[in-house]
């Protein structure tokens, strides 16, 4: 799969450190299989603005006007192959949210770290950032429950084709998603 966005990929690189001036590529820690902490890679698709404190503005004021159509058309997400490639993730599997989250969860919501996360997951194709935590966690449990070959091929076509469709990228009134608070 690599090999065949491998084009695109290089092509993005070189458009995004221009663009940027700078690195393409935006790194963060996000828990794996048993909340093993790993870091994942991503096109990058906002500017690093901070206020006067040195704190990062909201994601609605830096994300780019390019850094909008690499998110609605899912390229930020190619560069996740290498973590695929490294073991960290699967091409399917619920996606790896931020650290701080794992204390917030119920034991419930913790089991989606029971498999390596994925690149797309049960839950992207059923409304991606456009649905509640609530829903997102159920979807994420459900596929740990329900995993299969099968499953996955078919979560894999779903994604494309939502992908071309530009579906479910945000959330009302967001850029991505809102914060998890622990609260459903």
């Amino acid at each position: 799969m690599f090999l065949v966005l491998l084009p695109v990929f290089l092509i993005l690189s070189i458009l995004l450190s221009t663009y940027f001036k700078g690195s393409p590529f935006f790194y963060q820690k996000r828990p794996g299989k048993d909340g093993k902490i790993f870091w994942i890679i991503k096109f990058k698709t906002m500017w690093d603005k901070k206020d006067s404190s040195g704190n990062l503005l909201s994601d609605e004021i830096r994300i780019s006007p390019l850094g909008k159509w690499v998110r609605k058309s899912s390229l930020d997400e190619i560069p996740q192959l290498l973590n695929v490639l490294k073991g960290d993730m699967s091409m399917v599997g619920p996606r790896p949210l931020l650290p701080e989250y794992l204390d917030l969860y119920s034991e419930e919501q913790n089991r989606r770290h029971l498999v390596r996360p994925g690149v797309t997951g049960w839950a992207q194709i059923n409304g991606r950032n456009a649905i509640s935590w609530a829903k997102k966690f159920e979807y994420d449990t459900w596929y740990v429950d329900h995993l299969s070959i099968l499953l996955d091929v078919k979560i894999l076509f779903i994604t494309l084709f939502n992908v071309l469709r530009g579906k479910g990228v945000s959330q009302h009134g967001h850029v991505t998603v809102g914060r998890f608070t622990g609260r459903n």
